[in-house]
This record gives C-alpha cells, structure tokens and sequence, in this order.
C-alpha cells in the first residue's frame, strides 16, 4: 500500500519557504509578466531543486517520489514552480546519458546553482508535438564544431537559463531508415552562444511561464555538446519524458489541492441568506466531487512515481497519471471559481491566476488528447489513429 503522506519532513520545509512567498509576490510577478528569481534561489539554496542529483555531484540522490513532493507542496501553498521545474527533469538527459567529463564538469554547477539548466529546445513552429518532424539541424563541419540552424518555439525560461538541452537533427530525414532515427540531444551553453547565432524573443501569454521562441543561424557549438551517441537523441528525450509526466502531475496535484482548501473555507466564511454558502449541497457537491477526483489521481501518481523509482516499465502509468491529475486541477479549479462567484476575478484572491496557470497543463507539456491516443494505441491495442 502507498504510503498517504510521503516524505512529510520535506513537504513540511517547503511549506514553510512558501510561507515566505505569499500571493502578493506571485501577483506582483504575474501583472509585469516577472521571473521570480527569489523564489528560484530559495528553492537552490535549500538544495530542492538538486534533489535528484547524485549526492557525489551535490544533490540529494532522492527519487522522482521525493522530487514530486517538492512541487506538489509548491503548488499546494499557492505558489509555481514553472519557473525552475524543468532543471528537475531536463537534468536527466545529462545524468543518464552524459558521459563522465560532462557530468563532472555540470550537475556540481547546476547543484549548488552556480548554472541553471531549465530550457529544454524541442517544439518547433511547424511540427508541435510531433517532434520527429522537426526541423532544426546541426552539421558537423569537421573541424570539432556542429552548426545549428533552425527555430523553436515554446521553450520557456530560455531568457533565465545559462544551459540548455537542444534536440536537432544530425541526419537528414530521408538518409534515415527510422523516424526515430537521426536525431540527437546537444547541452548548449547559452552564455557563450547569445548574439553568436542564438537570438532569443520573448512570447508574451495569459500565464507568466517565461515562454520564448528561438532562432539559430549558423550557430557553432563545440563538439563535446553532443549528449550520448549521435543519432539517439530521440530516444533519450523518450527516456525522460516519464519523468517529466510524473513532476507535472503532481504539480497539478498540488493545485488541486489549493482550489479545494481555498473553496473550503470560503464556503465556511461566506453567508447568504443568513447562512454559510457551503451548507448547500450545491456548493458542498462538487467540493467534494473535486476532492474524490483528486485523490484518485494522486494514486495513480504515487503509482506512477513508485515504478520510475523502482526502475520499472511505467510509460502507461506516468501518462495516465499527467492525464487525470491535469483534468482534476482543471475540475478543481472550475469548481473554486463557481464557489467564490464575483470574487474569483479578483487579483487579490488568487483564484483568477491560479485558474489560467491550471488550465496549461491540459495541453502541455503534452496535450492530453495525445495522452489518449498513447493509452489508446500502446495499451489497449487499438489502431493507429494518425
């Protein structure tokens, strides 16, 4: 049986640093579209943000579980960890198929915060999801270098980043014999390359997630950037994205959880007609049908999590788990706007930001229509549909 309240002494500690972050910073930030850097360094310093790193390069050597604790808690007091929850598992990609020089000489750096490794260059304008589609190539020019050029989109916190995991085509589509072949993943020190062939523009949204769009024009990356094999790349950036399903689920756990504690007690304080508002099985319904959704999907993400940190197969579980976790933050957050009315538009309530930063995670980092068709397909054995 999963326990009901894992690692308690860390949800308790990050807690305690949101404290220290109330909805009038988040406010703040959302209305001039801001990067929260104190509340990205308070996470660094406390070593949060390192906790899947091997205590030999600095971390905390905790499993993906300990990692989702973290952000559920994050999202539970009212704060986002999108500013920073890439670092968790783009990180990943150098920890399990970086080679030795590579490790050594990043995840120390990214440990302790002196390099920040949060943009993760995949989508691009003309392919979305269907990364084997994608454009963007990187030549070897034989003289120690690959030259990238293409464009990609959606790649948020690029502007906050100093690293950044690329994946670009080394193999033109047609030489290969597999669409999955011909791919591969580059660690590009964005430092060095800013204003050398790498332009950065921002996109401005309805959520403050940072998000930008990158342009390569003949930008030179040294030859040690490569990650792993050439031609791989695709499998890797496979490998990683269970990881990432399973953070974002319980991100959105967390939200969910805000939203009913948030509708709780307004339905407790809030009296029409001489009584509290949540005496109505109208308004106590769907509290409760939110709740019950909720902890539902947190099954399904502990299960999820429990198997990634076991080693075991856990595609089928870490998709369902991003899948039904997002749909309830969704249902939550639907039901806390219907609760507190008029007042659910209003900044200093938080509920308004809330609800467009929960409505994200339907589409992204995967579209949860593409999540079905996986469960559809791998799982049940159903034609293709595409």
């Amino acid at each position: 049986m999963l326990p009901s309240n894992e690692y308690p002494e860390i949800r308790e500690a990050v807690a305690r640093l949101c404290g220290r972050f109330p909805g009038a910073y988040w406010r703040d930030h959302d209305r001039e579209r801001a990067y929260p850097a104190e509340f990205v360094e308070a996470l660094t310093e406390t070593g949060y943000l390192a906790i899947l790193i091997p205590e030999r390069y600095g971390g905390s050597g905790l499993g993906i579980a300990a990692a989702g604790a973290v952000l559920e808690e994050i999202h539970k007091a009212g704060c986002n960890a999108a500013a920073c929850h890439a670092q968790m598992y783009t990180m990943g990609t150098v920890l399990r198929h970086g080679s030795a020089a590579q490790k050594e000489a990043y995840l120390p750096q990214i440990a302790s915060g002196a390099l920040r490794l949060q943009a993760f260059g995949v989508t691009e304008p003309g392919s979305g999801s269907d990364t084997l589609s994608l454009r963007t190539t990187a030549r070897h020019d034989g003289n120690g270098h690959y030259v990238v050029n293409g464009q990609k989109v959606w790649t948020s916190r690029a502007e906050y980043s100093d690293l950044m995991v690329l994946l670009a085509r080394t193999t033109p589509k047609e030489a290969v014999k597999k669409r999955t072949e011909g791919l591969s993943v580059f660690l590009v020190d964005m430092r060095e390359a800013r204003g050398k062939g790498l332009d950065i523009r921002p996109i401005r949204t309805m959520i403050n997630h940072s998000t930008t769009e990158i342009f390569f024009d003949n930008l030179e990356i040294p030859e040690t950037a490569l990650i792993g094999e050439e031609g791989r790349g695709f499998h890797y950036v496979l490998d990683g994205m269970n990881a990432e399903r399973i953070l974002i689920a319980s991100e959105c756990i967390g939200d969910a959880r805000w939203f009913i504690a948030t509708a709780s007690a307004y339905a407790c304080e809030r009296e029409v007609f001489g009584r509290p508002i949540g005496r109505n099985q109208g308004i106590q319904f769907p509290i409760a049908g939110a709740y019950a959704a909720t902890e539902a999907a947190n099954l399904m993400t502990r299960h999820a999590a429990a198997l990634f940190d076991a080693g075991e197969p856990c595609a089928e579980q870490a998709n369902m788990a991003k899948l039904l976790a997002s749909e309830t933050s969704w249902q939550a957050a639907d039901m806390c706007m219907q609760t507190l009315g008029g007042y659910a538009f209003a900044e200093e309530y938080d509920v308004e930001r809330k609800f467009r930063e929960a409505r994200l995670y339907r589409i992204a980092p995967i579209s949860n229509n593409l999540v079905l068709s996986y469960v559809a397909e791998h799982v049940l054995g159903l034609p293709r549909s595409y």
